[in-house]
């Protein structure tokens, strides 16, 4: 949804949804292979499946890839029914993200930023996860397609946690925690948790809620599908 300057709310064109959609998905992914070049801590979902990926020696994308499935089957647990377009619009998302995270942690690579200095690599990282929290801001609120564990914080916030971005995402985070928790126990190594990673599940749920009111203001949440039915009661 759109608000107008004389505060008219509109749906979004197909030109605008696209634009959107695009830059959020570019912001996310490149947050997303920043923070896993650094080494720093990445955000608690993309620092689960660097574990996974690392304890089953598959590539980072395929995990993220089967993490979204899963979640998709958990985001239906929590809708109580079965939303199709929503899950294709899931399904649509995940493949070209895991691509494009992999592609970017590539480059970042390529390039060096693993070998730049602690503090730098530090800064660096505090922005990838500052990116990927605006990105997961701006296709929240269009709500066409949506990343599965993105949908999740969105089904938790307004379904059940009356609108609190924080609460959402620290309750969406449960999940890779608990999986990072598991592999070190078993593995008693980590990878890609550090204080980024704690940066990440103290604020990231706090920067979503902000950029909410400041990247693109007059975008507006558009959560008609995830508010529970109410009864009809006849007269």
């Amino acid at each position: 949804m759109y608000e107008t300057n004389t505060g008219i709310t509109r749906n979004l064109t197909g030109r605008e949804m696209s634009f959107y959609l695009i830059i959020s998905l570019i912001l996310n992914s490149m947050g997303n292979g920043l923070t896993v070049a650094c080494n720093l801590g990445s955000a608690m979902w993309t620092a689960s499946a660097a574990n996974l990926a690392l304890v089953t020696r598959q590539d980072i994308s395929f995990i993220l890839i089967l993490y979204g499935i899963l979640v998709i089957g958990l985001n239906i647990i929590l809708l109580g029914h079965l939303e199709w377009p929503r899950i294709i619009g899931n399904l649509l998302f995940i493949g070209p993200f895991g691509f494009f995270v992999s592609l970017w942690a590539s480059w970042f690579g390529r390039i060096g930023v693993g070998t730049l200095n602690y503090g730098v690599r530090l800064g660096l990282d505090v922005l990838g996860i500052i990116l990927l929290a605006i990105a997961v801001s701006i296709y929240q609120r269009v709500n066409l397609i949506l990343h599965p564990n993105d949908d999740m914080t969105n089904i938790i916030r307004f379904k059940y946690v009356h609108g609190n971005p924080i609460l959402a995402q620290l309750l969406n985070f449960t999940f890779p925690l608990t999986i990072i928790i598991i592999i070190w126990i078993v593995e008693r190594k980590i990878v890609a948790f550090n204080i980024g990673t704690l940066f990440a599940f103290l604020c990231q749920g706090a920067i979503i809620g902000w950029s909410d009111q400041h990247i693109f203001p007059y975008l507006k949440h558009r959560i008609n599908t995830l508010k529970q039915q109410q009864p009809v009661h006849n007269r």
